[in-house]
């Protein structure tokens, strides 16, 4: 039996697989909401527990932070996640953590047609892609390779320093720099983001709340829930205003990733946030922000870019991981798969 998570900020997707010749068959799966939990272990056997459940013959887990030899200490939890730990924990034979984006990039290969969507078609090459989601926090990932060679290299660039070009994101710059000091990109490309961009074009006068909307915020527990439907309902020009320099600030960050990488093989957008605004992401902000890059706009024209709308990405490429872990020789990577 295989054992495969996609671990969040907000909530943490379990799944048990069966090996099925060269393929997986999947048996149950559940998501749980991250905060109820003082540790991951507690997560894992509240799951196990939950229904049938064979020997773990191999598990793996996408988790939103800083995978290092084995560990990490999860960016918006209180948790901290060992290999070794788990291994006895769950228990399991073999146990790999990886970083969210990593899983992400692992599950791309899984997918059908059907969950990947254009933005631009561009011109495809063999060379590096990249991925970009932002969810509860920002991720970014570098994709090497293709095949059996292929290799998805972490990183915490959404912790990156926040680039503005315009009048306005430079405003916004200063006044998030005003209640945080160092100002990420995270701060602007994630579910808190979004809400930081709405109370800053609120607050400096740039649009006018409602009473409506304000009544609405007040009782919801997320504020995203009330503004992101209202803006791509069109029901208030502020929530509009809103999600188009989201939009925005997106596209400019997926173009300065693919400058970085050089993704001539194209950038994946991935996350959660980008399939609920597919219509305003095919609306033409988004790529006109990635392809303003001055004496390289020509070249970011030639870059494909895809939008991911398959929301279990992540626990895809942590399946496929753990598979691959069952198949591994054992004097091949003991301890670590």
């Amino acid at each position: 039996m295989i054992l495969a998570g996609d671990v969040g900020g907000t909530k943490t997707a379990l799944a048990l697989w069966e090996p099925d010749g060269t393929g997986m068959t999947l048996v149950r799966d559940a998501v749980l909401r991250s905060a109820e939990f003082p540790t991951f272990q507690e997560a894992i056997a509240r799951f196990l527990a939950a229904g049938a459940a064979g020997p773990i013959d191999a598990a793996s887990f996408g988790i939103a932070g800083p995978v290092v030899a084995g560990r990490v200490t999860t960016t918006n939890l209180p948790w901290v996640i060992d290999e070794a730990d788990l291994m006895r924990s769950i228990p399991a034979r073999r146990v790999r953590l990886l970083n969210d984006l990593e899983a992400v990039g692992r599950g791309i290969g899984t997918l059908p047609d059907s969950s990947i969507v254009t933005l631009q078609a561009g011109e495809p090459r063999p060379g590096n892609r990249a991925l970009i989601a932002a969810g509860t926090g920002l991720g970014k990932a570098l994709i090497v390779g293709s095949g059996r060679d292929e290799r998805v290299i972490a990183s915490e660039g959404g912790h990156a320093d926040f680039a503005p070009r315009t009048d306005d994101e430079i405003e916004l710059l200063r006044f998030l720099r005003r209640e945080h000091g160092h100002v990420s990109c995270e701060r602007v490309l994630s579910g808190p983001g979004f809400f930081n961009i709405y109370r800053f074009l609120r607050d400096t006068g740039r649009g006018t709340e409602p009473g409506w909307l304000s009544e609405a915020i007040a009782r919801a527990d997320d504020p995203n829930a009330v503004i992101g439907p209202a803006a791509s309902g069109g029901k208030d020009p502020l929530c509009a205003a809103t999600l188009a320099m989201f939009v925005a600030l997106y596209g400019a960050e997926a173009g300065n990733l693919a400058l970085e990488s050089l993704a001539v093989g194209g950038v994946y957008v991935g996350g959660g946030i980008a399939p609920r605004f597919r219509q305003a992401m095919e609306g033409g902000g988004f790529i006109d922000a990635f392809r303003a890059k001055g004496r390289f706009s020509g070249f970011m024209a030639s870059v494909p870019v895809r939008l991911l709308l398959e929301p279990r990405t992540a626990l895809l490429g942590a399946a496929r991981t753990a598979r691959e872990l069952l198949d591994a020789p054992a004097a091949a990577a003991p301890g670590r798969g």
